[in-house]
């Protein structure tokens, strides 16, 4: 049977030829007489595959070598408690910018070790919008300042950089990271779960300033502790390797295609399409996000009649589209589009989305 297109949020599509890559060593990897899977962490060879993959993240995304790459267990989630515990001294406050769900679960994750302080949110709209600059209010002697680079749920996407002055800029990147040329120099550490556009599930990526390292941050664990985590370059523990190994196809694949330049120029073709198909609904189909914010990888849409809703997941599913309901915060319709979706699988929705509109506007 023929893939179908798959618009899930994330765990997310992988290009097929990086999965049929994996099919083709998964049984040995190389001569190594066992599968990647199955040979030690600590041996030259997934040595060789670690220090390839960071290798290649660097050259993708042009990492200044004053930055350190982590490839640490868990999602964004994890990391989002782990830089208050790294970065901010006991009681020093941290500022988070809301722009959505996971700009709230980020607060939550950080509350019970610094004192947060919420310089701007867009929650009073629904999410809607992204608060001008001009509008944040800092702590005084914040530690950082937290923004959410791509609001899966919300559809929401920061479009410029924000100037956040001596204070450090942190950033969520996990579903935009890579999809378009990005100047890491202006942020302190940008961070992201693999899952939407770097690979597989389990495995996330820290890039963080080294000066920043120098913070003694506050009490926790090795294992915690971002300076053991490199030091040990990335193996305090046994790490995800089967993540690890796809992560680093994934990230080849996108520098054979042309890197970051050509996603980008893709990805605004395919954001372009599908926000078309919406907006020249004639009310059918709509996303109320302001149109100078809206996401280029997750785009919600809602339509005209809920009653149709079920009727549109059966058959786009049946049409070979699948995952399409929107996140339970929200509801309604999304659409996942990272880089590995091609094209032709957003043409393909929408098409069904003017069809089906046709037979039930």
């Amino acid at each position: 049977m023929p893939r179908a297109w798959n618009f899930s949020a994330g765990p997310a599509t992988l290009p097929e030829p990086v999965l049929r890559k994996a099919q083709s060593e998964m049984l040995e990897w190389r001569d190594a007489g066992a599968s990647i899977v199955e040979i030690s962490h600590r041996g030259p060879e997934f040595m060789e595959v670690a220090a390839a993959a960071e290798g290649a993240l660097r050259t993708l995304l042009s990492i200044p070598d004053d930055y350190a790459v982590l490839f640490t267990q868990g999602g964004a989630t994890t990391q989002q408690a782990l830089i208050p515990l790294n970065f901010a001294a006991p009681g020093q406050p941290a500022d988070y910018v809301l722009t959505g769900h996971w700009g709230k679960t980020a607060l939550k994750q950080a509350k019970p070790y610094v004192a947060t302080h919420v310089s701007a949110t867009s929650e009073a709209d629904n999410f809607r919008s992204i608060p001008a600059r001009d509008t944040w209010q800092f702590a005084a002697d914040s530690a950082y300042v937290h923004i959410t680079a791509n609001e899966t749920i919300h559809g929401v996407e920061f479009r410029d950089i924000p100037d956040t002055g001596e204070i450090p800029l942190v950033a969520d990147f996990s579903s935009s990271i890579a999809s378009e040329p990005v100047d890491i120099s202006k942020f302190g550490i940008i961070y992201a779960g693999a899952q939407k556009n770097l690979g597989p599930v389990g495995i996330s990526v820290t890039i963080v300033r080294r000066d920043l390292l120098e913070r003694d941050g506050q009490p926790r664990a090795d294992i915690f502790d971002y300076r053991s985590q490199l030091k040990a370059e990335s193996m305090l523990n046994t790490p995800p390797t089967w993540n690890w190994y796809m992560l680093g196809l994934n990230v080849q694949w996108m520098l054979d295609e042309g890197g970051v330049e050509a996603f980008a120029q893709r990805n605004a073709r395919k954001a372009q399409l599908l926000y078309a198909a919406i907006d020249g609904s004639n009310g059918f189909y709509r996303n109320e996000v302001e149109a100078s914010v809206r996401s280029r990888m997750n785009v919600p849409f809602f339509l005209r009649d809920e009653a149709l809703e079920k009727a549109f997941l059966a058959e786009s599913k049946d049409a070979g589209l699948l995952a399409l309901k929107g996140h339970r915060a929200v509801g309604g319709m999304r659409a996942s589009i990272y880089n590995a979706m091609p094209e032709a699988g957003v043409q393909a929705l929408a098409d069904f989305m003017r069809d089906f509109a046709g037979r039930h506007g």
